[in-house]
């Protein structure tokens, strides 16, 4: 007889071989064409409501690995929220105007005006746009990420940009708004001013100077110093400075009130002189220009040299002395050159004492017409000539090269100068704009906690936001200004308002083709359109109020979570609170949650040069998005997060286990009919009820890392849960009775009660994650249910008896400690497959207590064809301690088990052959084979 064809081997379709890359695509395809997320929509309906507001990436470019751990994370959250019981809607965005844009555009057509007129290149760009987001929305959705794909928000849709227009009306109203002639980062190649996020500092060699301002009048110099006057007849205030380009701006020098200065006689080469520095600074300036001697003369506070008047060093005009906190002692003389139209401290100083704010250099980096010396040159080829100038007029005392920290364009990586411009600025001080958003930020949670710290430096010491840009593809800031003292009009608010209805119907083409008189009347011969468009970063940081006016029932206001990179302290969470704040009064966020960027497994940012970039889509083509997706919540994303091929693979390797062991779960509940085969907790055998009571447990700490976005102690939990308890432990010991008991008998039954449960609760744990893979086990399982495993909640797993007469986790101790045996003699080749053994287990009092109830299935437990209980005064000296059950008190002794094997279940038992019509099999066997099947109790 092949009694091989009388076992209850696992059966089922659901392949072992994943195929990820085959079969994901037919899936995202089927969410598309069935609109699940329509579904999910009207399935979650009634519910509360948790809402992940989207920041919008910029629609240029194909994606890259960071785009994909940003989105993986983001629907990560919105899928396990949808299990908890939220109705968690999910909207993606673009980021649609702006420079990067443009500059595309201008490859093609050139700027505005060579090829194309504004309205052509606007509307260029606007197809560009369009383009890319198409392009990036395909990869999102193989991504797995689900979400309202067929109407997402872009910021460049007409509706959009009306109601970012209506939420600008509201800050105006409550008197956010200043125009200044204020310095501004100023990029060279965008020819427009750069927001702070849109800055970032790289290293580079400037000329730095020293440069005398002579003293104009000695007796008013001497009186401040208590000396007579000709010591200070050809005395000098020393200035040092990395921008020699801005002094044909200086203005004034600056002191620190409460630094001491000193007038030194130097010698040097070229003879003695007398130079005013701080004391503080003296020996590194001394050292640095060279001085082979020196003597102090006199000693004075700042404070007392304020008003001092000095002489330009090339220009024929007089500047004072003034005191400001900025000045330091970290390099440099302690006195700094001041143009007010070159610098925020500088503008500050300017703004204090009444200094003119010139700026002399035009939009283009080159000095205007009518520059003394300079005119029509490029600022940092002036520098050249500045310096040269300088030692002509006998003002320059040392010049060197010098490597420091310098602003950039964060686009076109090149250096970027401060240049005063009229612009439009968010005051952080007339409304009280920092205030509110400092407190603001003390009721957000911020994961991880150091977000709060960061974005709190960056609030406290930020300037005020220029929100004014000198560009063609913008939402523009629809003001009328008056054409004499340039101040918006009195009605701008309710302007603002009645532009938006315009815009909403025609896009930002309205207010481009609109005649003021449309709206003004006979004031539009005082009044003219603004220009300027709007900071790009206003744009995404007005979504929060954008998508609730627009989608009320959908998006509420404020959002539950906001998560982006790191880099977004700085950027949209930054300006979406100043936008929030300063329109609502309030932060637009409950919490934010940040994640650090990729780096390969050598900590190296990607680089093309350095062949470690990973493309999200050769992985997805390969490995499948699933195996993306573990990866991504496998990673502590709190910091850096490390990828590479060799990551990736080993990842595959950990999908693979949890798969198999899915797939174990699967085959053995082929038959199985959950309405008609459940067993009640309370009969399933013990160590089914333990299992159960275990994936409760795990199911808990899952469900919470998920609500802490603790990704990572999720995979580990999961695939620890897979590989030890389930796959060594539990279902290691089930095989013999799924196996072999009959199909429908009460044990085996119980078995399969409990791995459906188990599989039922397992599948909607890596729902949010593995979403393919869970979607494709959701149509393996037994029993009615809905189309999609994403429409599901977790999973309510039976309440089991908190107590048993069984310590099974000294149970798992005790198998732990006889695997270790049983392979010690199968390496010494005494033993060959464990159901060769026999184990005896002794065991004093205590540890006897923690598992005698076991009895005679203890063999099942441990896989072996026999496994005794008994008192540890019976161990014999060859017996090894069982270290894992108890530091002392349990013993075991293995031997090879001398009986006959069975043909059908593989245990050594002495009844094999007992019934003669079954000369190959073992009593236990005839039973099952024949009769009801043997009674087990615990395992």
């Amino acid at each position: 007889m092949d009694y091989k064809q009388t076992l209850n081997l696992p059966s089922t379709e659901f392949p072992m071989k994943a195929d990820l890359a085959r079969r994901e695509p037919d899936m995202v395809a089927s969410w598309l064409r069935d609109d699940l997320y329509s579904k999910l929509r009207a399935h979650a309906a009634g519910r509360p409501k948790f809402v992940l507001l989207d920041g919008p990436p910029y629609a240029n470019g194909v994606i890259h690995i960071g785009h994909a751990v940003n989105k993986i994370l983001k629907d990560i959250i919105v899928k396990s929220r949808m299990l908890d019981g939220f109705d968690s809607p999910y909207v993606p965005g673009w980021d649609c105007h702006g420079l990067p844009i443009e500059q595309q555009v201008e490859k093609k057509h050139g700027r505005v005006g060579q090829k194309l007129d504004a309205d052509a290149f606007r509307k260029a760009c606007r197809e560009y746009a369009a383009s890319q987001v198409e392009a990036q929305r395909v990869d999102f959705q193989r991504l797995g990420v689900i979400g309202d794909w067929n109407n997402p928000y872009l910021t460049m849709a007409s509706k959009f940009e009306a109601e970012q227009l209506r939420g600008f009306a509201a800050i105006v109203r409550r008197g956010h708004l200043v125009r200044g002639f204020k310095p501004v980062h100023w990029c060279l190649d965008c020819r427009s001013s750069l927001a702070e996020a849109e800055v970032e500092y790289e290293e580079r060699t400037s000329p730095s100077v020293d440069v005398r301002f002579a003293i104009v009048d000695a007796m008013d110099a001497a009186r401040r110093f208590h000396l007579a006057t000709d010591e200070l007849m050809t005395a000098s205030i020393a200035i040092w400075t990395t921008t020699p380009w801005t002094l044909p701006a200086n203005q004034a020098v600056c002191l620190h009130p409460m630094f001491d200065y000193v007038l030194v006689e130097f010698q040097r080469a070229e003879g003695p002189e007398r130079l005013i520095v701080a004391e503080g600074l003296l020996d590194a300036f001394a050292s640095r220009i060279g001085a082979t001697g020196r003597r102090v003369l006199a000693k004075a506070s700042g404070e007392a040299l304020e008003g001092l008047r000095l002489e330009h060093p090339f220009y024929e005009r007089e500047v004072p002395v003034v005191l400001g906190d900025h000045v330091t002692l970290e390099t440099g003389t302690g006195a700094v050159h001041t143009a007010p139209g070159h610098g925020a401290d500088d503008y500050e100083m300017g703004r204090r004492y009444g200094l003119p704010i010139d700026n002399p250099v035009g939009p283009d980096g080159r000095f205007v017409a009518g520059t003394p010396m300079f005119e029509g040159i490029g600022v940092f080829d002036a520098n050249t000539k500045i310096v040269e100038t300088l030692q002509q007029v006998g003002r320059l005392i040392h010049h060197e090269p010098y490597r420091h920290s310098y602003p950039h364009c964060w686009r076109h990586k090149s250096p970027v100068i401060f240049r005063a411009t009229p612009q439009w600025f968010l005051s952080m001080e007339k409304q009280n704009l920092r205030r509110d958003a400092l407190a603001a930020i003390k009721g957000v949670r911020w994961i991880p906690g150091w977000g709060e710290q960061r974005i709190t430096g960056m609030i406290e010491t930020r300037p005020d936001w220029c929100i004014s840009r000198q560009r063609a593809w913008g939402v523009p800031l629809a003001m009328f200004v008056h054409k004499e003292s340039g101040e918006p009009h009195p009605q701008t608010p309710e302007l603002l308002e009645r532009v938006a209805d315009l815009v909403a119907e025609g896009g930002i083409e309205a207010w481009f083709a609109l005649n003021p008189r449309h709206l003004l009347g006979d004031e539009a011969l005082v009044y003219e359109k603004c220009e300027d468009v709007m900071d790009v970063w206003f744009d995404s940081g007005a979504v929060h109020h954008v998508l609730p006016a627009l989608r009320p029932d959908v998006i509420p206001f404020p959002a539950d979570i906001y998560l982006e990179g790191s880099d977004q302290h700085r950027g949209w969470f930054h300006s979406s609170l100043l936008v929030s704040v300063a329109g609502k009064g309030v932060a637009p966020y409950r919490q934010v949650l940040t994640h650090g960027f990729t780096v390969d497994e050598k900590g190296r940012k990607m680089s093309k040069s350095l062949g470690n970039v990973v493309a999200p889509q050769k992985v997805m083509q390969s490995l499948g998005a699933d195996v993306l997706r573990l990866w991504v919540a496998a990673t502590d994303y709190s910091g850096e997060i490390a990828v590479s091929d060799e990551i990736l693979k080993r990842m595959s390797d950990s999908y693979r286990r949890m798969r198999n062991t899915v797939r174990f779960l699967l085959g053995n509940l082929a038959g199985f009919d959950p309405a008609r085969d459940a067993v009640p907790a309370e009969e399933l055998l013990d160590i089914d009820r333990w299992a159960l009571a275990r994936a409760a447990e795990l199911q808990q700490e899952i469900i919470d890392s998920y609500r802490n976005y603790d990704f990572h102690l999720i995979y580990q939990k999961v695939h620890g849960f897979c590989v030890i308890e389930l796959g060594s432990f539990w279902l290691d010991i089930l095989k013999d009775r799924l196996y072999t008991m009959p199909a429908a008998s009460a044990a085996r039954r119980s078995a399969q009660t409990a791995m459906c449960h188990i599989a039922e609760a397992m599948v909607r744990w890596l729902a949010p994650i593995l979403s393919f893979t869970a979607e494709e086990i959701w149509k393996f399982l037994p029993g009615e249910r809905d189309e999609s495993v994403l429409l599901a909640t977790w999973w309510k797993l039976p309440a089991v008896p908190a107590t048993s007469a069984v310590d099974w986790q000294a149970v798992i101790a005790l198998k732990n400690d006889v695997a270790r045996e049983l392979e010690r003699l199968r390496a010494a080749a005494e033993l060959g497959a464990p159901l060769e053994a026999a184990v005896d287990v002794f065991l004093d009092e205590a540890q006897h207590r923690r598992m005698a109830a076991i009895g005679d299935e203890l063999r099942f437990v441990l896989i072996t064809s026999q496994a005794r209980l008994r008192p540890a005064s019976e161990r014999p000296a060859t017996a090894v301690a069982a270290e894992s059950v108890a530091k002392t008190g349990a013993w075991i002794a293995v031997s090879v088990y001398d009986a006959a094997k069975c043909a059908r279940c593989w245990h050594r038992r002495p009844d094999v052959g007992s019934d003669p019509r079954h000369p190959e099999i073992c009593g236990r066997c005839v039973g099952n084979l024949e009769g009801p099947g043997e009674t087990r109790r615990y395992a």
